[in-house]
């Protein structure tokens, strides 16, 4: 089964415990966190007290996205934050497999991020370990980017990966999806789409997660 993880970057944030319990009830099984410290991705965005602030209002799982450089440094303070997921990017973190350790030893589910010009390989020797891969389709930092095609190839890739190692794994894909892609991301191998400007726009949200799940 496809799941949807809107992104709530997108979000109007005089709106947000609103607009959550709206992609809550319209059929959200994620909840993406795009957090972003400035330095890894030239943006800055969510911290701690606004996650703790909103945990209360859903019990869809916290798909927490870490854009932030050393992500080890602060993974107590995102579960104690309310994360149910939490993905680092490969790019961010020297000692990867211990973090995905980390994270799993405290019974959260780990997720490992590559950016679009980083090849699939790199996560050959620690898949068997992850939940879930997360592969950029645009470039980190900003939402409302075009999808990079190439993506297509390196969702394969990583199906075929875990394929060959009999190892079921979450593919998620973020940037730049929409109604006129997601049957090609889904087809690729995708299995949890990211969704932000696509969610959000308009203020249609039930609307436009309809169109969603039937591009899917």
């Amino acid at each position: 089964m496809v799941k949807l993880s809107p992104s709530i970057l997108s979000a109007d944030f005089a709106r947000l415990g609103e607009q959550i319990k709206r992609i809550d009830e319209a059929g959200a099984e994620f909840i993406h966190i795009d957090v972003m410290d400035g330095k890894f991705v030239p943006n800055i965005s969510f911290a701690f007290p606004i996650m703790k602030a909103l945990r209360p209002i859903t019990k869809k799982i916290f798909d927490v996205h870490l854009m932030i450089e050393e992500p080890s440094r602060f993974i107590d303070e995102f579960i104690d934050s309310g994360a149910d997921m939490i993905t680092v990017h490969y790019e961010a973190d020297r000692h990867i497999d211990r973090t995905i350790n980390y994270i799993k030893s405290k019974g959260k589910l780990a997720g490992v991020a590559i950016n679009p010009g980083t090849s699939t390989v790199v996560l050959k020797d620690i898949l068997s370990s992850l939940d879930m891969v997360l592969i950029m389709s645009v470039n980190p930092g900003f939402g409302g980017q075009k999808f990079i095609d190439y993506s297509l190839n390196k969702i394969r890739e990583i199906k075929n990966m875990a394929s060959d190692i009999g190892k079921e794994i979450l593919i998620q894909v973020d940037g730049g999806i929409d109604t006129t892609n997601i049957n090609k991301v889904v087809e690729a191998g995708a299995n949890v789409i990211v969704a932000g400007s696509a969610v959000f726009n308009g203020d249609k949200i039930e609307e436009n997660m309809e169109a969603l799940k039937r591009g899917i």
